[in-house]
């Protein structure tokens, strides 16, 4: 029942998603459209759930583009980053990977973001959307916690 839960809140947490962000077919044309995009940084936030080798979605895993902020070290980065949702989504918070040896104090090696609001017993509230999850880390990147680090 709870993978139920989980698959329907995804679906429509995607379905929003188009209303603020453009929808872009491929993940190429997707990076040029985020690398040609002057518009708000939280604008230019990509999200994309997973195609199986069979064509099919996986909703359960989406690959997301997080952009660095403007006026910020990280400003003209573009960085990959990888949702694995649980069935017990969004009772349980998704976990957020950057690529291996991704460098953050708040980064563990293996790319695992450590973020209050992804802990369970901190800060994870059901109603948190994927947006305010993908801004969190967005934010995090250039604000690091430095009682917190991975």
């Amino acid at each position: 029942m709870s993978d139920v839960i989980a698959r329907s809140r995804l679906v429509e947490e995607r379905k929003a998603w188009p209303k603020n962000h453009p929808h872009v077919s491929t993940f190429f044309s997707s990076l040029l459209t985020l690398f040609f995009n002057f518009c708000g940084d939280f604008e230019r936030l990509w999200v994309k759930p997973e195609t199986r080798a069979d064509g099919s979605v996986d909703l359960m895993v989406w690959h997301c583009v997080i952009p660095g902020k403007k006026w910020t070290d990280w400003e003209g980065g573009y960085f990959l980053l990888t949702l694995n949702f649980c069935e017990e989504y969004p009772s349980k918070p998704s976990k957020c990977k950057f690529p291996n040896g991704f460098f953050h104090p708040n980064i563990y090696h293996s790319g695992i973001v450590c973020l209050s609001i992804l802990s369970e017993r901190r800060g994870w509230r059901p109603s948190i959307i994927v947006k305010q999850i993908l801004v969190g880390i967005q934010d995090l990147l250039d604000q690091p916690n430095a009682i917190d680090t991975a």
